[in-house]
């Protein structure tokens, strides 16, 4: 980012911006769909969010290294967590999101929907 990037507004707001997948910039600099930010009445940042796609993207990258392993590599019960945390965090309303949670899990589609639906099952007897 351009500016003052050590402004403490900026510092205390960059991790939230980094997990979200975000991009900061220069105020002046912000698009349409930026979100301006503004510290005692002052612009002093915008965050340029990603697109829907990308934060799916982001999301995986950040599963994984949080697991130090690739997500392929992991335990079933493991994946079957990812893909709950997933859900919750609303990956599969992206467009081709199950694939792209099967690509990085290295299972199928079917399989994913197996653990959504164990998962989303009702518990207890029939």
């Amino acid at each position: 980012m351009t500016g003052p990037a050590d402004h403490p507004f900026v510092e205390a707001v960059k991790p939230l911006v980094d997990a979200l997948g975000g991009e900061m910039v220069a105020p002046e600099l912000a698009r349409g769909d930026d979100v301006v930010l503004a510290w005692e009445g002052q612009d002093v940042l915008a965050v340029r969010l990603p697109h829907l796609s990308d934060s799916l993207d982001h999301i995986l990258a950040e599963l994984e290294r949080r697991h130090g392993v690739p997500l392929s590599q992991l335990d079933r019960r493991t994946k079957q967590s990812v893909v709950r945390t997933l859900e919750a965090r609303g990956a599969f309303s992206v467009r081709h999101g199950v694939e792209t949670v099967a690509g990085a899990l290295g299972v199928s589609r079917f399989t994913v929907y197996n653990y959504l639906n164990r998962e989303n099952a009702p518990k207890g007897g029939r």
